[in-house]
């Protein structure tokens, strides 16, 4: 086995346990080197209070930390104590979300239950009863001492061949050709360098200095998070962590003490300039602002009245780090191999993030999809200074908010706008935001828009948020008329070169080497046959193909397997596209344009170069909604010039998000990172047909055809979010995915993974939502024009 010489920047318990997980798949290779003492180096780790709660909205954030507790619990009872975990609901509000959270453990796989006030009071004694509503107990989640987990994973790697460094203060990370060769080190004064192939920085809130060293933006921001201590309050029954999340505060207990910490004070970023600086008994901790904390102890004394008795002492301000949508940051630096990240990564996930990047290191991929936290998921917009500090001061103050999923950051917006927002707003758009983009999901113009079923009245008030009955109205404008939609967001990249083709059929699943003026639906697959990603391949001529993809990970999965001869380009910053679909759409657009649209002229899936009035376009014959249309790209600067000539006849309407939303649905079509993920395959995903297994291609090898899971429709009595899980004779069997209701068909939609044995048209199964259980029925797909009539008119 190829043992690559492996450097680890940071000794805190996601870099020892990195080091455990690597020599565990026989990386032995392997040094960490830390600028503090070992194993007490001075980051997040060495103050962390170590609360560990599993649940999360995120199904890959929650096996991580699940992964974490499983292990750590294997380490000992002195590494990790599993004293159960209870989030306390004190309004309405809140005991609604315990509800919804219940919702994604039980989908996870994470033992949970709802109690009443007298069981939260059973577990925590001190709690006022009268003030509760309810609780959400995890017999599972418990206490991690970080130091002592970190040290016995760095015991385990050094009897595999590690070797850990204290007193090395990384100063450069040493590359040549593209390609870490090594780090530099001072140590007691003396310069050094470490030879290495695999560079990972896991070194917390200082990973934007070690960042820079190797060239590289590290979307990081250190916060200051308070936590303090009472007086000795006597003999304390154990209980579990406990979150009060209505007031932003945590407890644990410390022998006849208890522990509080608060999210309720002003973010309090610290620069990696001032935190060396500012540190007292350690870098990662900042002096403590009493009156910062005031405020948090009397909610806790209205929680714990027992704490009346006593006050708080031994507070710090704790320096620990966010970033800009607070998730981890996991991969290789675009511009330079074998540097890698690992940070942002909470106590909670650590030793789950840990085996992701030893996963991806050894074997070239995670058995966990890892999309959310991939560092290329980010565009250029959301790497700036001013970006990083906003957004991530905005997350520590929503860290415990009642978080709706389609619920915007307020600020900075507008960020990235299409040329057609000017119109938009004119028509009184509803614009939610994604990636930056402001995107619309209804116009108030189309209040008045002949509507078909609302399906409002099988809405409760979560899934009536940030959606409006005007979608009906544009959804039967789109299915009867023709409706614009703006798809400006839309990641577009110009693959070229003289080996272009053969690139790309190596890369994707589907035969995307035919004439010019084909366009193929394709899938990028990783290489045990997950899908990475879905693509719209469009051969602008022999050596030209413009790639419609799904985000900046696309770009950055490209772009590092092109080989010489090939470019790979963003073209999204300065083009624009319109989506135009309905059975009128060619009565729309045929007049205005100098190239044959007729159905014999350019047939589905297929693309041609011509004019829109004035305005220079490449027309794709594609369709997201199910009907006929094209989707229309120009240059940015000719963007509003397009709309206002495709307006002008009086023919269409706007359509927006929701509406869009509800015709995918209709149809059947997915949508990557939502439906299927990594951990899916195409045959599995109902993709099957974008695979062609006569040629050579990623993933080609590792695929098969036998299937144990399924996504399918669902048609529920009750319009659904997503995430929910799904049951059949009294267990649990999959989840929820994507939801809405179709307008078209009359009925609530919920696409979900089930076994295959459930797969079949007419199995019976249960939603849970928000705790009631929600009837619905497997349906055969599309559930919209089976014959693809409509499309192909």
């Amino acid at each position: 086995m190829s043992r690559p010489r492996t450097v680890i920047v940071g000794a805190g318990i996601v870099g020892c346990a990195l080091a455990d997980e690597l020599t565990e798949r026989g990386w032995t290779d392997v040094t960490v080197v830390d600028q503090g003492p070992l194993f007490t180096a001075g980051g997040s780790s060495s103050h962390a209070p170590g609360l560990v709660f599993q649940t999360n909205p995120s199904k890959t954030m929650t096996e991580f930390a699940a992964y974490t507790v499983r292990k750590y619990t294997a380490l000992g009872a002195d590494c990790f104590r599993q004293v159960g975990g209870l989030e306390l609901a004190t309004t309405p509000e809140r005991w609604t979300d315990l509800h919804r959270k219940l919702g994604w453990a039980e989908s996870w796989g994470v033992e949970a239950r709802l109690l009443d006030p007298g069981e939260c009071a059973e577990l925590w004694p001190l709690l006022d009863k009268d003030k509760v509503l309810g609780g959400f107990h995890v017999p599972s989640d418990g206490l991690a001492t970080a130091v002592a987990c970190g040290e016995r994973q760095a015991a385990r790697a050094t009897e595999r061949g590690a070797r850990f460094l204290g007193g090395h203060t990384v100063v450069g990370i040493d590359q040549r050709g593209g390609r870490v060769t090594g780090v530099a080190v001072v140590v007691e004064g003396e310069h050094r360098t470490i030879p290495a192939d695999v560079v990972v920085c896991a070194a917390g809130f200082w990973g934007p200095t070690v960042g820079a060293m190797a060239g590289l933006s590290v979307p990081l921001l250190p916060l200051a998070h308070q936590y303090a201590k009472s007086g000795p309050l006597g003999t304390l029954r154990p209980g579990p962590i406990l979150r009060h999340q209505d007031r932003d505060l945590y407890f644990r207990q410390h022998g006849e003490r208890i522990g509080i910490g608060s999210y309720s004070h002003r973010p309090m970023p610290v620069t990696q300039d001032e935190i060396g600086p500012r540190g007292t008994t350690m870098p990662s901790v900042q002096a403590f602002t009493e009156e910062d904390f005031d405020p948090a102890w009397r909610d806790a004394v209205e929680l714990l009245p027992a704490l009346a008795e006593s006050k708080y002492e031994d507070g710090i301000n704790g320096v620990f780090s966010f970033t800009p949508d607070g998730f981890p940051l996991i991969g290789e630096a675009p511009h330079l191999d074998g540097f890698w990240l690992a940070e942002a990564v909470w106590v909670t996930h650590s030793a789950g993030v840990a085996r992701a990047v030893a996963e991806v290191l050894v074997n070239g991929r995670s058995e966990v999809d890892l999309h959310e936290c991939e560092l290329g998921r980010f565009e250029q917009a959301q790497l700036s200074p001013a970006f990083v500090e906003e957004r991530g001061k905005q997350n520590f103050v929503e860290v415990y908010d009642v978080i709706h999923p389609l619920q915007p950051m307020e600020s900075p917006r507008p960020l990235r706008t299409s040329p057609f927002h000017l119109r938009q707003r004119e028509l009184g758009a509803f614009f939610l935001e994604a990636a930056g983009w402001e995107r619309p999901h209804w116009f108030a113009a189309n209040e008045d828009l002949p509507r078909a079923a609302t399906g409002a009245e099988l809405r409760d008030a979560w899934a009536s948020r940030y959606w409006s009955p005007i979608a009906a109205g544009e959804s039967l404008a789109t299915r009867e008329g023709v409706a614009l939609y703006d798809m400006t967001p839309l990641k577009r990249i110009e693959v070229s070169g003289p080996g272009s083709a053969a690139f790309l059929q190596r890369m994707t699943t589907n035969n995307v080497d035919r004439k010019p003026g084909s366009v193929t639906y394709t899938l990028l697959l990783d290489a045990k046959g997950g899908i990475r990603s879905d693509l719209t391949v469009a051969r602008l001529d022999e050596h030209t193909f413009q790639v419609g993809a799904n985000g900046n990970l696309d770009l950055e999965w490209l772009t590092r397997h092109a080989p010489g001869g090939v470019r790979v380009r963003d073209l999204t910053p300065g083009t624009c596209c319109v989506g135009v679909w309905g059975p009128r759409a060619r009565e729309l657009v045929q007049p205005l344009t100098d190239m044959d649209l007729s159905h014999e002229g350019l047939r589905y899936f297929g693309c041609r170069q011509g004019h829109i009035g004035h305005v220079p376009v490449l027309a794709l014959r594609v369709s997201y909604v199910g009907e006929l249309g094209w989707e229309l790209y120009t240059g940015a600067d000719m963007g509003l010039k397009l709309w206002d000539t495709l307006w002008a006849p009086g023919l269409a309407v706007a359509g927006g998000r929701a509406a869009f939303n509800s015709l995918r649905l209709e149809k059947g079509y997915r949508l990557w990172g939502v439906d299927m993920t990594t951990e899916h395959t195409p045959y599995e995903a109902g993709l099957g047909f974008a695979v062609k297994t006569d040629k050579e291609f990623v993933g080609r090898d590792a695929l098969a055809a036998d299937v144990t899971r399924k996504l399918v429709p669902l048609l529920s009595a009750e319009v659904v979010m997503g995430k929910e899980p799904v049951r059949h004779d009294g267990r649990t069997v999959g989840y929820v995915t994507s939801a809405a209701y179709g307008h078209t068909i009359e009925r609530p939609i919920a696409y979900a993974w089930l076994p295959a044995e459930l797969a079949h048209p007419g199995t019976q199964v249960e939603i849970s939502y928000f705790g009631r259980r929600v009837p619905a029925e497997v349906a055969a797909e599309p559930l919209y024009d089976p014959g693809m009539e409509k499309i192909r008119r």
